[in-house]
């Protein structure tokens, strides 16, 4: 009888966990459904009073001006052109660290590194932003300036670099985790054929891991795309239709908080602009994780 009862209790007891966990996961369902009812509802506002076709063709965007135009193309290219610097600097040092830790270092080299490149994360942004805008830029000018470059103040190129610096930690962690999951007889094969560790590394781990290392940059990419307060510091508030690196920008994140500050009335173009742009940064994210 008491077997019994002890069987009855643990069964209750599993049901429950089940269903929390249940809850749990409808939870996170519901959550991101009501984040796309509310974007798309908003957005939906302001396609009424925008023509669509505007919105996604026209180069001007000054939603703040008397004569309002909402062209997302500079927006676009401030985003894709800052992402692309981030990436050109964060994927090379982060897959050399990546396999350095995970091939070369001793393991207690790698207790120090990995945890303290992993703090890299936790800095927050806005410090980023104070070191692009008082230490990188300064320094890029006096690097440019010999060569008959001047740098603005606000410029995309120093801020891609610090976005890219930023995201390092993401890129190198997850690549490190995906390269040290490759079976070690991969490795063993590797120098039975009489292959050196630098080889074996580029040549046989790199390639085994990859799906691992695509998703890091992924993450890294999606994270340099949502970036606002980098941005804002280091290449400006100018929505420029440019693919020079050396000019003023701004993204799409960066102008969903302008549009956004001061008192907010959700019933004209302006501050609707701020959803749709919103929805755009959502279909933008979704579809490179998809």
């Amino acid at each position: 009888m008491e077997r019994d009862f002890t069987k009855i209790k643990r069964r209750w007891g599993e049901q429950a966990i089940e269903s929390l966990l249940l809850a749990a996961a409808l939870a996170a369902i519901a959550i991101v459904a009501g984040i796309i009812y509310v974007v798309v509802s908003e957005s939906a506002k302001f396609f009424a009073q925008v023509s669509v076709v505007e919105f996604l063709t026209s180069t001007t965007w000054t939603p703040l001006f008397e004569d309002p135009h909402y062209g997302i193309a500079p927006l676009l290219t401030g985003t894709f052109m800052a992402t692309l610097v981030a990436l050109a600097v964060a994927v090379p040092l982060g897959l050399l660290v990546a396999i350095y830790l995970s091939e070369f270092a001793g393991a207690r080299t790698r207790e120090i590194i990995k945890p303290t490149l992993e703090l890299l994360a936790a800095v927050p942004t806005v410090v980023y932003g104070y070191f692009a805008l008082l230490f990188v830029t300064p320094l890029l000018q006096n690097l440019l300036r010999p060569l008959g470059i001047e740098l603005p103040g606000f410029n995309l190129l120093s801020a891609g670099i610090v976005m890219g610096l930023m995201i390092i930690p993401y890129i190198a962690s997850l690549s490190e985790d995906a390269m040290r999951a490759v079976p070690r007889a991969m490795r063993d094969g590797s120098y039975a054929m009489g292959a050196t560790r630098l080889e074996t590394a580029f040549r046989v781990v790199v390639p085994a891991a990859v799906s691992g290392v695509i998703g890091a940059i992924i993450l890294g990419m999606s994270r340099a795309i949502g970036e606002t307060m980098i941005v804002v510091m280091a290449a400006g508030l100018m929505a420029t239709l440019t693919v020079n690196p050396l000019d003023s920008v701004t993204t799409v994140t960066v102008q969903i908080v302008t549009l956004l500050i001061g008192d907010t009335a959700f019933d004209n173009p302006k501050t609707l602009a701020a959803f749709a742009l919103g929805m755009l940064l959502f279909l933008i994210t979704l579809g490179i994780n998809v």
